[in-house]
Order: C-alpha cells, then structure tokens, then sequence
C-alpha cells in the first residue's frame, strides 16, 4: 500500500513539474513570431551588460529589477507584450508582476535561445 501512495506522490510531482516548465516552455517560435509581426512589445529584462551583448532585434531593455519604476514604456495594459531573459526566470517574475498590476496578454518567452529567428 505504503508503495503506491508513494508512486501516485511521484507521478504528481512529475506532473505539477512539467505543468510549470510548460509555463516557460510552453511557447513556440511560431506562437512569438505571431505576436511580434503583430506588433507585440518585446522586452529584454536582463541587465544592461547582458543586453549589450546581444539582444533580440528591436527589443527593448528593461532590467528585471527596474520594471515597477518604468511602466510608461510598457504602454496600453492590453497590449501583447513578450518578456525573456537568460533562462526564463526573470521574465517571470515581470511577467508575474505586469499581470498582478492588470496587464493582459504578457508572454513568457524565457531565455533569448528562444525567440524566434527574426
């Protein structure tokens, strides 16, 4: 008995994993690329230097830890934006953020490997 509970424990977590990776993930080029000929705003939330040192094409940079101070640049709440950095773990947190103060359609793109070709 104790063996199965600790299967089904297991197989959810796996579950509840995949679920969240999926939420950085989850998201194709094709899905991006739709978004950016559609006029979405992408954002670069790593750090200057990272930004600097390549960037997608027509990005803009807004460092993680100075997106609370310049949500001019982010325009209309209802406009389609992107956010990515490194690894996906930055752009979600300002994805997290912009849709706690009413922002709509906020995409996680993750890290710059995976933005689509321009």
């Amino acid at each position: 008995m104790n063996r199965i509970v600790i299967i089904v424990l297991v197989v959810l977590c796996v579950i509840f994993i995949i679920y969240k990776l999926k939420s950085v993930l989850g998201v194709n080029q094709t899905q991006l690329k739709e978004k950016i000929d559609s006029g979405a705003l992408v954002v670069d939330v790593r750090t200057v230097a990272e930004f600097q040192s390549g960037h997608f094409p027509g990005a803009i940079n807004i460092p993680v830890d100075q997106v609370s101070k310049r949500l001019d640049e982010f325009g209309d709440k209802n406009k389609s934006i992107i956010v990515y950095c490194a690894s996906g773990g930055r752009s979600g947190s300002a994805k997290s953020f912009l849709e706690s103060i009413g922002y709509s359609d906020v995409t996680n793109a993750g890290g710059l490997s995976n933005m689509p070709n321009p």
